[in-house]
């Protein structure tokens, strides 16, 4: 499908999330595979069990890539939710578009600070970002904060628990993609209330309700 940022276009259903765009983005990410790349085609969400214990994410991530004609470096990325639930938002105002690609799995919630060290596990709240906009290195950086925000606030909206019973920020292993066109209105911030942020916010905040809602529907974790 195509996305609605001209050149960017995703793919999804029961075995990965596929965004591929024709022009290389710019991006910061947590990735699992491809965290050192500051310019990417592809980013990729790919689902494996929950009881996901290889050793080697980079062969299995590879494999995929290999599989689906992905002959350059990648942003990859793990999850045992459901990628084809995958929910896509799109926010926008008279300057820029933004995109949010977010899979979501809490069946190991987590309250940051209080959770204490355990075993990491597969399942995970995965965003993907794209933003038509060129936007300096702390405006990436506020962005990440920004849609860390809005995930833990739609948690909150849902009243998702830790073990401990303390409110949820998110899950042990939640991964994030920021990615830019790096054309159109440029943005030194992007925090909350900045024009950008503002969009990022919104987007993930509403992807990542849709994902929980949809999860209550089908009483899935």
């Amino acid at each position: 499908m195509n996305l609605p940022i001209d050149g960017v276009h995703c793919e999804y259903d029961a075995r990965a999330v596929h965004v591929w765009s024709d022009a290389p983005l710019v991006v910061l990410s947590s990735a699992v595979v491809g965290s050192e790349l500051t310019r990417a085609r592809h980013i990729i969400n790919v689902h494996v069990p929950r009881d996901y214990a290889n050793r080697s994410p980079r062969d299995d991530l590879d494999a995929f890539a290999r599989a689906h004609g992905i002959a350059e470096p990648f942003i990859g990325l793990l999850t045992a939710a459901k990628t084809e639930r995958a929910q896509i938002v799109t926010e926008r105002d008279a300057a820029t578009t933004v995109i949010a690609i977010v899979t979501v799995g809490i069946s190991h919630p987590i309250a940051a600070g209080i959770t204490p060290a355990a075993p990491v596990t597969a399942n995970t709240i995965n965003i993907i970002v794209i933003a038509d906009a060129r936007v300096s290195i702390a405006a990436r950086v506020n962005a990440i904060i920004t849609a860390t925000e809005a995930k833990t606030l739609a948690l909150i909206e849902h009243d998702v628990r830790a073990p401990d019973g303390s409110r949820a920020s998110g899950t042990g292993t939640d991964s994030i993609v920021i990615a830019t066109t790096e054309r159109g209105a440029a943005y030194e911030y992007a925090g909350p209330i900045s024009p950008l942020g503002a969009l990022i916010a919104r987007a993930v905040r509403r992807a990542v309700l849709g994902a929980l809602d949809e999860r209550r529907r089908t009483n899935d974790r």
